[in-house]
């Protein structure tokens, strides 16, 4: 009965115009319990996610990397690990902070950062909001300036303070330039991404420890240290709840800074591809971490075989206080929710005229189905998509 049904539901004109794949798993028997278009490719959106989780699950420590160091006579030398803790404006870590204090002669080297601040395929007019930071070595702030009028002006970091004009402007920053607009008549906190680099950096660091900073081009010989700082899964709970894709950009250069000397994100998609998920279904096009190119390529067959391992790999409570919960919390907080528990425990994705949604249901019977539900290129509004989801979604945690 619950096959008929969704078959009925995805046979309906609605989804005559658009591309959908559907992939429903029992997770403890294995069991296929329906499967349509399932190892075709969809562009996933911020379901890439769920690859850079696993990546960074199987790659990173308890506590995250926070900077890689070694001391030669008075200097201590220091370069980045991709880190996105430092100083960010929501995680509050301060352990780096607080180690680099203690040091009054500080010698940064950023050669090992060898990618682009932007990931391929992005769109190139995005570099102004906030969900679009760019990638570095070694981030402050979240790569990002947050300017309020809560009480008074406030900007932060405060090195900006003479780049923020307050006037109301078509654009919130200069596409080539640390020059940011705010109207002085919002109430609300605008985010807005910088444009990272060595100079940016040094100065930024100078002003936060009081002191100068000198940038070297490498690192003396010898055998570098690991100053570890937050917990990783705070970091992984951002990046599903909220979505991060700074974080999740990040998350692969710290993979990278794991495995290798180099700071690059294709270098973590192919030891995840070649060494940890080598049996993924449909090879996978994988190019940033955070989901926001279209270049990137995945089938729901593939989604699921990475959700099994997860379901495999990690005791429940743990995943599934990872994932965003229907009803709850994170991006699903408004979806899928239930006057009973959370039923629903996924990740969603959505670029224009996309939306996928992949993760695990529970259902009445004590089930957990595995699942991937990708829709491409609908022109209904995304609530009529979502609202037959759910009811799929319902008719599976009631009757199976």
């Amino acid at each position: 009965m619950v096959l008929k049904n969704i078959d009925n539901t995805l046979s309906s004109t609605f989804y005559d115009n658009q591309f959908t794949g559907v992939l429903f798993l029992d997770g403890n028997s294995k069991d296929t319990l329906f499967s349509r278009n399932s190892d075709k490719y969809f562009t996933p959106a911020s379901n890439t996610k769920i690859f850079t989780l696993y990546t960074a699950l199987n790659t990173l420590p308890d506590k995250i990397p926070a900077l890689r160091y070694l001391k030669q006579n008075d200097t201590l030398y220091v370069e980045g690990t991709g880190d996105p803790s430092f100083l960010h404006p929501y995680l509050k870590d301060s352990t780096a902070f607080y180690f680099l204090q203690q040091h009054k002669n500080i010698a940064l080297h950023t050669g090992n950062f060898q990618d682009s601040s932007f990931g391929p395929g992005w769109s190139w007019d995005d570099y102004e909001y906030y969900y679009s930071p760019e990638r570095s070595g070694f981030p402050m702030y979240g790569n990002v300036v947050l300017i309020s009028n809560k009480v008074g002006a406030q900007i932060l970091p405060e090195y900006f303070n003479d780049s923020v004009v307050h006037v109301s402007n078509n654009t919130n920053r200069e596409m080539h330039r640390n020059l940011f607009y705010f109207d002085a008549t919002r109430t609300d906190t605008l985010e807005v991404p910088f444009k990272t680099g060595n100079t940016i950096l040094k100065n930024l660091l100078e002003k936060e420890l009081n002191q100068k900073i000198k940038v070297t081009l490498q690192m003396p010989i010898g055998k570098k240290k690991i100053l570890h700082g937050i917990k990783a899964d705070s970091l992984y709970v951002r990046l599903m709840h909220k979505s991060d894709n700074f974080i999740a950009e990040q998350l692969l250069l710290l993979s990278a800074s794991e495995t290798t000397d180099t700071l690059n994100s294709k270098l973590a998609i192919r030891n995840t591809l070649e060494n940890l998920l080598p049996n993924v279904p449909q090879q996978p096009r994988w190019v940033d971490g955070s989901g926001l190119s279209r270049y990137n390529l995945f089938t729901p067959q593939s989604m699921v075989h990475v959700l099994e391992r997860l379901y495999e790999e990690l005791p429940k409570e743990r995943l599934f206080k990872i994932f965003p919960s229907g009803g709850v919390s994170g991006t699903l907080e408004n979806s899928y929710g239930s006057e009973y528990e959370p039923y629903l425990y996924a990740k969603s994705g959505s670029l224009s005229n996309n939306y996928c949604l992949s993760g695990y249901l529970l259902t009445k019977s004590g089930k957990t189905v595995i699942f991937s539900f990708m829709n491409n290129h609908f022109r209904q509004p995304l609530s009529e998509v979502r609202l037959r989801m759910q009811q799929i979604f319902e008719n599976i945690r009631d009757t199976y």
